[in-house]
């Protein structure tokens, strides 16, 4: 690329006020917590801006009682452990409904502990570290919470130690059973490898849960029976919808994007709505007239 086109620029707020209000800058597009992506949208859109701002999600997985469990098992700990839970889009609440709960705990507790952590540059290793001390150190803090807040540890990653790397910042996986709706661990983006489980006896109740949360990132569901698939994606206030699929997010030639908190404006990423983002349109209308038409008209243009 010539030189200019694209620039990584490292900086504080002070660099990203300058980039966000410079005069030659005429759109920005942002991905990160909803507190940031609310300041920048704003910001940007008072100055003139075109903005595209994705915030913040707390994406929900519900299982129903006829679900495939070890389908469900198995997209759980994928959804919820890829990338050792820090991705916009990982599954960080489960909502099992009924009868379903207790074998899907056990799914999960299987699975995760067989999962091998550590650098991702070593032969078989599953799930990396977390990115910082300071991060792994806030999402320890989490599970802590969670513990004195009354939810059932099933899985503690806390003391996991791998050998040769005992400086780094690794987590094992953890799992959390019975999480009522106002422990921190289920109401904020912890952005690890962190899984809460909410028990639920109706299928209406987490409908309305997850419409209650502000975040509409992504969610999906776990089911059999079509009918309440389609009751479920027809009610359901989020952006991005699976079906037996736990991360919703389409190939990229579709436009996407969350709901509520988590985008703020109208402007989805890739597809026609990304291009379209990144282009302006122009309207061109022309004619060439017969040189013996002539005339007045006052009426409303019909290009004729």
């Amino acid at each position: 690329l010539p030189d200019g086109v694209f620039n990584v620029v490292h900086g504080d707020k002070e660099a990203v006020d300058a980039l966000i209000t410079h005069p030659d800058v005429a759109a920005i597009s942002f991905v990160g917590s909803t507190p940031i992506a609310r300041y920048i949208y704003e910001t940007g859109t008072k100055n003139g801006k075109r903005v595209q701002a994705l915030g913040g999600a707390k994406n929900h997985m519900i299982v129903l009682p006829d679900a495939d469990i070890d389908l469900a098992a198995d997209a759980a700990v994928s959804a919820g452990y890829g990338s050792a839970g820090e991705r916009c889009m990982a599954i960080s609440a489960v909502v099992a409904i009924g009868e379903a709960g207790d074998q899907l705990i056990e799914g999960v507790e299987t699975r995760i502990s067989k999962l091998k952590v550590g650098p991702g540059d070593e032969p078989g290793v599953e799930m990396g570290p977390l990115v910082t001390k300071e991060h792994l150190e806030r999402v320890r803090g989490y599970i802590d919470a969670g513990v004195q807040q009354g939810a059932l540890l099933v899985a503690d990653g806390r003391d996991l130690r791998v050998d040769g790397h005992e400086e780094g910042f690794f987590l094992g996986p953890t799992l959390f059973d019975r999480v009522t709706p106002e422990m921190s661990i289920y109401t904020d983006e912890i952005f690890g490898p962190v899984l809460s489980t909410v028990r639920m006896e109706h299928f209406e109740e987490a409908i309305r849960l997850i419409n209650e949360n502000p975040y509409g990132n992504g969610t999906a569901i776990f089911t059999n029976d079509g009918g309440a698939a389609r009751k479920f994606q027809k009610e359901i206030q989020v952006g991005m919808v699976g079906i037996n699929v736990p991360i919703p997010v389409p190939l990229s030639f579709y436009s996407f994007g969350g709901w509520k908190s988590s985008i703020f404006g109208t402007h989805a990423i890739y597809g026609p709505e990304g291009v379209h983002f990144y282009t302006r349109q122009k309207v061109v209308i022309s004619r060439w007239p017969d040189p013996i038409h002539r005339g007045v008209d006052l009426g409303f243009p019909t290009h004729g």
